[in-house]
């Protein structure tokens, strides 16, 4: 059973970094593709970013471009979402998701796409 594992958020001010990780233990993470998303309170659910299976396509939501990036690192069995130059819009709580089969080739339908499996989230506050 695919179980996904999140950490990495916390209190940061406006214009700060953070590197949130999701990872799984047991199972090749490079057999699916990971999206990150966000929901503030009070907000829907918003996608953030993908990552296909193999690391070669990559989506972000224009709130972000320029200032998240997202990467997969196989050894550790690991996605990251390094976040920088952080807004107090960014806060929310940030969830990983999974999904494989066809869908891990790709990310051009993330947002609205099935992920089979979640993390738990973590909590991602900016303020001063």
């Amino acid at each position: 059973q695919l179980q996904l594992v999140q950490s990495g958020g916390d209190l940061v001010q406006p214009g700060g970094s953070l590197r949130l990780s999701c990872k799984t233990s047991g199972v090749n993470l490079d057999l699916y593709a990971i999206g990150w998303f966000r929901q503030a309170p009070g907000k829907e659910r918003e996608g953030v970013s993908c990552i296909s299976s193999s690391g070669r396509w990559t989506e972000y939501a224009d709130s972000v471009k320029g200032r998240f990036t997202i990467s997969r690192d196989s050894a550790k069995n690991t996605v990251y979402l390094e976040m920088s130059n952080l807004r107090s819009e960014d806060t929310a709580i940030y969830y990983c998701a999974a999904r494989g089969g066809t869908a891990r080739y790709y990310c051009e339908d993330y947002v609205h796409g099935t992920w089979i499996a979640w993390g738990r989230g973590t909590q991602v506050t900016v303020s001063s």
